[in-house]
């Protein structure tokens, strides 16, 4: 009997201390008015870092909005080259736009127009009509000395969303990016710093606030990033940039030949590239190389070699001639019905051909 009294009364004690805390949660310890912030203390250092970098290189960035003659519009980003109103940006973010517009620091659209594109390059740069904008130029860096591993970060306008920072790594280097049919640009970065449509043109940094690429694509079947995007590297923007900016274009290394698509190659079990057919008074003409005979259904001459380097593809020869560059002399090796040939020709600017 006093063993029942004493669980009764421990079970009771117990429902009280329940009901007792249940009380105290609802009346007394109920916040129903703002919290008073908890002091943070200062940002890491690489936080302060990031922030300064961002701070430092997000004025030379521009958020750029094009027209068609559809009334259709796209948008991409870019950054501030000099003084004098020049933007850099991506040909791609340019390509068929009637109308430029340039948003930069202050938030004003303003006109622009383009000057000079290299497709080869996915590279264009436009200038402000109002060249009193206050402008602040990106500093430059290098990618010549760069290391996979090194940290970047990307300032863009991804989905309309402006002035957007992101961070990661250099992931590879000397990736092959293509770009115009038949052309790649040698030496692409690849980074995981997140890319997505509205990036492309803008800057990626290095940690001291340079530029080191221009980011041109992602690696995505959903067109999102997914950890794998490419920039066209620094030293090959300041080579490009200052010739369209004064020439207006970039002469074009070529022999004259429109090739045959590689697959065609790879069909016929031919190594080398097949001419489709030859440029009248071009370089390839006066050697007399031959294109498709379609009427007879034979194959056009197949250049194996140039410059004793084999053959691979369209952009492989257009690379190879790029190296050796314009007005230069180059022995290429052909052949034709199973006889090979050496020849010599010299490289000219197609561009102009074209």
């Amino acid at each position: 009997m006093k063993f029942s009294r004493l669980l009764l009364l421990g079970l009771l004690l117990i429902a009280a201390l329940w009901m007792g805390e249940r009380f105290v949660r609802s009346v007394w310890v109920v916040v129903d008015r703002p919290r008073p912030v908890d002091a943070r203390g200062s940002l890491t250092e690489h936080e302060q870092h990031t922030v300064a970098l961002f701070e430092n290189a997000a004025p030379s960035v521009a958020y750029i909005f094009t027209g068609d003659p559809n009334g259709d519009g796209g948008a991409g980003s870019g950054f501030v080259w000099d003084l004098a109103g020049h933007v850099v940006t991506n040909y791609h973010v340019v390509e068929g736009a009637q109308s430029v517009r340039v948003r930069l620091d202050r938030g004003e659209a303003h006109e622009a127009r383009v000057i000079g594109v290299s497709p080869d390059h996915d590279l264009a740069v436009v200038k402000l009509v109002d060249s009193r904008v206050p402008l602040r130029p990106i500093p430059l860096g290098s990618s010549a000395d760069l290391k996979v591993g090194q940290s970047v970060y990307a300032i863009g306008n991804p989905f309309g969303l402006s002035r957007t920072l992101t961070s990661g790594i250099i992931s590879a280097l000397d990736r092959r990016l293509p770009t115009a049919p038949g052309r790649e640009v040698i030496g692409a970065i690849q980074t995981d710093a997140a890319i997505n449509p509205g990036n492309s043109g803008g800057p990626l940094l290095d940690s001291a606030g340079r530029l080191i690429g221009v980011t041109t694509a992602i690696l995505s079947a959903s067109g999102s990033s997914a950890g794998v995007g490419f920039a066209v590297p620094v030293d090959t923007v300041n080579r490009i940039v200052p010739i369209l900016i004064r020439d207006k274009r970039i002469p074009r290394p070529g022999i004259g030949i429109l090739a045959a698509p590689d697959e065609l190659a790879a069909r016929f079990g031919v190594s080398g590239l097949i001419v489709a057919s030859v440029i009248p008074g071009s370089p390839a003409a006066r050697l007399g190389l031959k294109g498709i005979d379609r009427s007879g259904g034979r194959l056009g001459d197949v250049i194996t070699h140039v410059a004793g380097q084999p053959v691979a593809g369209i952009a492989n020869l257009a690379a190879l001639l790029d190296q050796i560059g314009i007005g230069k002399p180059v022995d290429i090796t052909v052949q034709r019905d199973g006889r090979v040939r050496n020849e010599r020709l010299v490289i000219a600017d197609i561009a102009v051909a074209e």
